[in-house]
């Protein structure tokens, strides 16, 4: 059981490492004023996005997994059902990057390099929070 809960924390630490860095590249995407670097940043965002869904997807698996060892407890646990609406809220944030990368590369992205800044700040929070409920464990 310990290896499948290490694993989920593998990867959900290779997902956050995406979800910290891609919207960086929003950020430098809409300050950029030359072509060729907009060009770059916007297939950087592209291939990192395309190699942490991946990790997205197994920390979900490997939660799951770790989760139905005591499923009746968790579910019933208030902590863990906030836990998992902040999963939810990350798995939205994620889709929501991969709309904007998706913009970005069609040349159709409208967004301020402030927005991206702000933008880059929820998943911050998030983990915050999600850390805070799994290890203090309040309600």
């Amino acid at each position: 059981m310990l290896w499948v809960q290490a694993l989920h924390v593998i990867f959900m630490v290779c997902w956050f490492a995406g979800l910290f860095y891609l919207p960086r590249i929003f950020v430098y995407y809409a300050q950029a004023d030359d072509v060729n670097t907009q060009r770059t940043l916007a297939t950087m965002a592209r291939k990192l996005f395309k190699f942490v869904t991946p990790f997205m997807v197994l920390t979900v698996i490997f939660g799951l997994w770790r989760l139905s060892y005591q499923m009746d407890y968790y579910l019933a646990s208030t902590w863990m059902q906030l836990k998992l609406g902040g999963v939810a809220l990350l798995i939205a944030y994620h889709v929501q990057c991969g709309i904007y990368m998706g913009r970005i590369n069609r040349g159709e992205d409208d967004k301020s390099h402030v927005f991206y800044r702000f933008f880059n700040e929820a998943p911050v929070l998030v983990l915050f929070a999600i850390v805070g409920l799994v290890y203090l464990r309040p309600f």
